[in-house]
């Protein structure tokens, strides 16, 4: 993706970057890692107003999109954060309550497999971001990252709650990413699962 001629400029003058008081109430915060351009984590925040989020992006030029959409609205239950996910419990220990993975980078090649969101590694991370119970949500159109990712889950001691290879042909309420609705539109069938530990 090519960098937005504003970029620097809109992240400069953002708002609602994740301080130090964070939300000051005490409503649980869920996360998405990897928001990309903000159609999810913005729209998750409209339809629950009693909850806070928190939407991870690792590139400036993709975060600096969702903060031109998110600015409009003025939410006070979203924040963002633009850094990569192994910094963030440095920030956040102890805090999340729900975590959300969305159409993750597959790192379809072996030797990148460290790299997938869903590899013990990337769990570790997030055992100390968790606040009590850990709960993830995921969401992919990409096969061989869902069987992966099934696997690790479980192994590392996570219970599936909910699991669909259909998504939208289920009665699991869903706000769809940008990527979903490309996908969708072009007959793939998305994955889903939830799980807890």
């Amino acid at each position: 993706m090519r960098n937005p001629k504003d970029k620097d400029e809109v992240i400069n003058s953002c708002d609602f970057f994740v301080t130090e008081s964070l939300f000051n109430n005490n409503n649980p915060i869920y996360m998405e890692i990897g928001m990309g351009k903000g159609d999810f984590i913005l729209n998750m925040a409209l339809a629950n107003p009693n909850i806070n989020f928190i939407g991870v992006e690792k590139y400036s030029s993709v975060a600096s999109i969702a903060i031109k959409k998110i600015k409009e609205y003025e939410l006070s239950n979203l924040k963002i954060m633009i850094m990569d996910i192994k910094d963030v419990p440095e920030y956040l220990y102890h805090k999340i309550s729900k975590i959300y993975l969305n159409f993750s980078d597959p790192w379809p090649k072996a030797r990148h497999a460290k790299r997938r969101l869903t590899h013990e590694n990337q769990l570790k991370v997030y055992d100390n971001l968790f606040k009590d119970k850990k709960i993830i949500e995921m969401k992919t159109d990409n096969d061989d990252l869902f069987a992966f990712s099934l696997e690790s889950l479980q192994n590392y001691g996570y219970k599936i709650i909910k699991l669909s290879y259909d998504l939208h042909k289920e009665n699991i309420p869903n706000i769809m990413t940008e990527y979903e609705v490309k996908f969708s539109q072009k007959g793939t069938k998305i994955k889903y699962v939830k799980v807890e530990k």
